[in-house]
This record gives C-alpha cells, structure tokens and sequence, in this order.
C-alpha cells in the first residue's frame, strides 16, 4: 500500500470520526441573556412589544444599514410580521406569536438564508423591587445535522449569546437617554 493510500484512509477515518461525533451533539440549542436595566417594565414594554420599536435596538439591523425590511399586520399584535433581506445577515421573517402584556413576547423566527432555520424566541420582563427590570432575551430550536456540525468547530451559544448581549446595551442606552 502506498503512502498516499494510508494517509487517504486515516483522512477518511477522520472524517467519519468527525461526522460519528457531530451526530451525538443535542437535537436542540438555547442562547439566552439576561440584563438589568434601570427603567419600569412599563417603559420597555414598547421596546420589544412592537417590531418597528424593536428593530431601534436590535443589532441584526445595525449589522447592516442596507437592509431591505418590510412589516405587515398590526403594529404590536399578535401577527404582526417583519421580513428582511441582508447580505450581511440573511434572509428571513420574525411574527409575533405571543403576548403577555408587560411581561413577555414570543416570536417566531424563520430564517430563509444562508440557511434554513426555524426558531422561537421570546422576551421577558420582570420586575425588579429596586424599579429596575430584569430583561431576558432567548431563542431556542432544533438542531439538525448541519447545525450539529457546525456547532463542533463554532459555539453558536458565545456567538449570537454576543449579540444578544449588544441588543440588550442597545436597549439599555435608548432606555435610559429617555429618561
């Protein structure tokens, strides 16, 4: 057998060890962030209840200035959508799904490109005794193959958890300068 012959071999055993791994990864990822910010859940509620207002802070949007939005349905209903085309952060559409007024959101979030994904995420507000409120941001899904590759060479949690992270200094800044 040539060199060549076995180092084409242990590269295949490679890749299969590689592609063995990635399938034992979870079916399902969860990014979450939290913040506390110095206003009543009151003066928040806005921010995220309304997806017009949410793209002030939202730092997808501020990744691309170019970006191509469109909204349709009520402004802060149940329904209301925004689809966006990017080619800085892809193609996809965000609906509001669920509304607890004052306290949480919940958001179906469709992603067309550069991949396929089909996620749900939410905001919650609590309030704090001190007149702060506790703002969490998560997003959770399936996680299918790809996604499970992926996730052994990048954490997908450090990455968009930065993101949210920025969205939440965001709309602690445009909060607050309210103020």
């Amino acid at each position: 057998m040539s060199n060549l012959s076995i180092v084409f071999i242990c590269l295949g055993v490679a890749l299969l060890m590689l592609l063995a791994y990635a399938s034992t990864r979870p079916s399902d990822f969860r990014v979450e962030r939290r913040l506390r910010i110095a206003a009543p859940a009151e003066r928040l509620w806005p921010l995220v209840s309304e997806l017009r207002a949410f793209n002030r802070w939202n730092p997808y949007e501020r990744k691309d200035p170019l970006i191509k939005g469109q909204y349709a349905g009520l402004a802060g209903g149940i329904g209301s959508r925004y689809m966006w085309e990017s080619d800085k952060v892809g193609t996809g559409s965000l609906e509001i799904t669920g509304l607890q007024p004052g306290r949480a959101v919940q958001m179906k979030l469709d992603f067309v490109k550069p991949f396929e994904a089909h996620n749900l995420a939410e905001f919650t507000l609590v309030q704090a005794a001190d007149g702060a409120t506790d703002v969490t941001w998560r997003m959770q899904g399936p996680a299918n193959f790809l996604s499970k590759l992926i996730g052994v060479f990048i954490d997908m949690d450090k990455m968009v958890g930065r993101d949210f992270e920025d969205g939440l200094q965001n709309l602690r800044q445009l909060v607050e300068a309210r103020a």
